[in-house]
């Protein structure tokens, strides 16, 4: 896969995320929402920070599976039950992005939600890759 992020001079300068990514290969990966769920369906993690991780590890796992690398993201969504709580905890998510897939950010979107499927959930992420 070839990807190339464009950060338009025009638009104001993108802080852990690309404005758009242009991406080509042969296979793309569609990745359901991940939150952060253990192997035997529990949410775990009572902070933010500590569901973020485990939502994104969740969600590189899914990844890795299909045969993906972080670098192959064009595309996530996270969800968040409280954006002001998320724009709080923001450099923590950032190094935490940055620990487990990179400095290659994909195409992002933080949305706030009523809430998630599980009560207890704080954040959810999707998203899809494309591979080669």
């Amino acid at each position: 896969m070839s990807t190339e992020r464009v950060n338009p001079s025009e638009l104001s300068p993108p802080t852990g995320f690309s404005h758009a990514v242009v991406a080509s290969g042969s296979r793309v990966v569609f990745l359901a929402g991940q939150t952060a769920l253990d192997a035997d369906g529990k949410v775990v993690g009572s902070t933010l920070p500590e569901q973020f991780e485990r939502a994104l590890a969740n969600l590189l796992a899914a990844l890795a599976a299909a045969g993906g690398t972080p670098a192959d993201l064009a595309r996530v969504t996270v969800y968040a039950t409280d954006v002001e709580a998320y724009r709080t905890c923001a450099a923590e998510l950032g190094r935490t992005w940055r620990e487990l897939a990179g400095r290659d950010y994909p195409a992002m979107a933080v949305v706030e939600v009523v809430r998630l499927w599980d009560a207890e959930a704080m954040v959810e992420l999707d998203g899809f890759a494309v591979l080669p």
